[in-house]
C-alpha cells in the first residue's frame, strides 16, 4: 500500500536462524524435540501441582504459574520457527508480528516477575522459618500474582501499542526468528524516540529491580545461614541457590544485554544466539531446575503414578468380572 512516497508493508519477512540449508532438517529436529520437551516438562509439573495435596504451597503456587509462563513464552516463538523453517517463504502478517510481540513481552515479564515471588518465598522460609505460614498467607501470595499478571499485560499492552503507531516502509525483513522488539524499531521510518525512552524507563522496573531484589534476597539467605552454620544447610542452601541464580543470570543477562544496551556493537548473529538462550534453552530447563531435582515433585510424581496404577487395575478388574 502506498501513500505518498512512502510504501507501508503488510507484512514482515523472518529470516530466521543462521543455519546453513545442509543442516536445516537436522536443527528442525533439534528445535522440535525441546519445544516437545518444554511443553511435556512444563505440563507435568502444573499437572502433579494440580493433583498433589502435598504441593499446595505458595512456592508451589508460584512454581505452577512459572512452568505455565514457561510453556507459554516458547510457544510464542517455537511454533512459528518451526513452520518457517520448513517454509520458503517466512513471513508472517503485520498483524501477526504485533500480536506475537506483545504475548512475547507479556511472558517475558510475568517471569521477570515470578523469579522475584519465587526468591521472595524462599527468603521468608528460610530466615523467618516460624512465621512462613503467616507472612506468606493465602491472600498475599494471590495477591502476587494479580499483581504480576496486571503489571505484565500494562507494560506489554503499552509496549505494543507504541509500536502499533510507527510507520514501516519498504524494508520489511526482519533479521531474527521473531517479531523482536528492537528489530521492529530498526525497520520504523518515523521518530521512535518515545519507545526508546519507554523501553528504558520500564525495561528499569521490569529487569534491573527484579534483578536487584532476587540478588538481595539471596544475599539475605546466605547471610542467614552462615550466622548459624550447619554443613547440611549451607549444602542445601547454596545448591538452591546456585541453581536458581544460574538461570535467573542467563535470563536476565541476555535480555540486559540486547535490550538495554542498544548502542552496543552486538552482531545480528550474536543477537539470535541470545535470542535462542532465553527462548528456547531457559523454558526447557527450568523444569529440570527448579522441579525434577526436587525431592517434594519426586514423591508427588511417586504418589500420582501409584494412584493411578491402582485405578487402571481396579478398572481392568471390574471389567474381567
Amino acid at each position: 500500500m502506498k501513500v505518498g512516497n512512502r510504501t507501508f508493508v503488510s507484512e514482515f519477512i523472518l529470516l530466521g536462524l543462521p543455519i546453513d540449508p545442509d543442516q536445516r532438517d537436522l536443527f528442525y529436529a533439534l528445535f522440535l524435540a525441546m519445544y516437545v520437551t518444554t511443553v511435556l516438562g512444563n505440563l507435568l509439573i502444573i499437572v502433579l501441582i494440580h493433583l498433589d495435596s502435598h504441593l499446595h504451597t505458595p512456592m508451589y503456587l508460584f512454581l505452577s504459574n512459572l512452568s505455565f509462563s514457561d510453556l507459554c513464552f516458547s510457544s510464542v516463538t517455537m511454533p512459528k520457527l518451526l513452520q518457517n523453517m520448513q517454509s520458503q517463504v517466512p513471513s508472517i502478517p503485520y498483524a501477526g508480528c504485533l500480536t506475537q510481540m506483545y504475548f512475547f513481552l507479556f511472558f517475558a515479564d510475568l517471569e521477570s516477575f515470578l523469579l522475584v515471588a519465587m526468591a521472595y518465598d524462599r527468603y521468608v522460609a528460610i530466615c523467618f522459618p516460624l512465621h512462613y505460614t503467616t507472612i506468606m498467607s493465602p491472600k498475599l501470595c494471590f495477591s502476587l500474582l494479580v499483581l504480576s499478571w496486571v503489571l505484565t499485560t500494562f507494560i506489554s499492552l503499552l509496549h505494543t501499542l507504541l509500536m502499533a503507531r510507527l510507520s514501516f516502509c519498504a524494508d520489511n525483513v526482519i533479521p531474527h526468528f521473531f517479531c523482536d522488539m528492537s528489530a521492529l524499531l530498526k525497520l520504523a521510518c518515523s521518530d521512535i524516540q518515545i519507545n526508546e525512552m519507554v523501553i528504558f524507563v520500564l525495561g528499569g522496573l521490569i529487569i534491573f529491580v527484579p534483578f536487584l531484589l532476587i540478588s538481595l534476597s539471596y544475599a539475605w539467605i546466605v547471610s542467614s545461614i552462615l550466622k548459624v552454620p550447619s554443613a547440611r544447610g549451607i549444602c542445601k542452601v547454596f545448591s538452591t541457590c546456585g541453581s536458581h541464580l544460574s538461570v535467573v543470570s542467563l535470563f536476565y543477562g541476555t535480555i540486559i544485554g540486547l535490550y538495554l544496551c542498544p548502542s552496543a556493537n552486538n552482531s545480528t548473529v550474536k543477537e539470535t544466539i541470545m535470542a535462542v538462550m532465553y527462548t528456547v534453552i531457559t523454558p526447557m530447563l527450568n523444569p529440570f531446575i527448579y522441579s525434577l531435582r526436587n525431592q517434594d515433585i519426586k514423591g508427588a510424581l511417586g504418589r500420582v503414578f501409584s494412584k493411578w496404577t491402582i485405578q487402571l487395575s481396579l478398572f481392568w478388574d471390574s471389567k474381567d468380572k
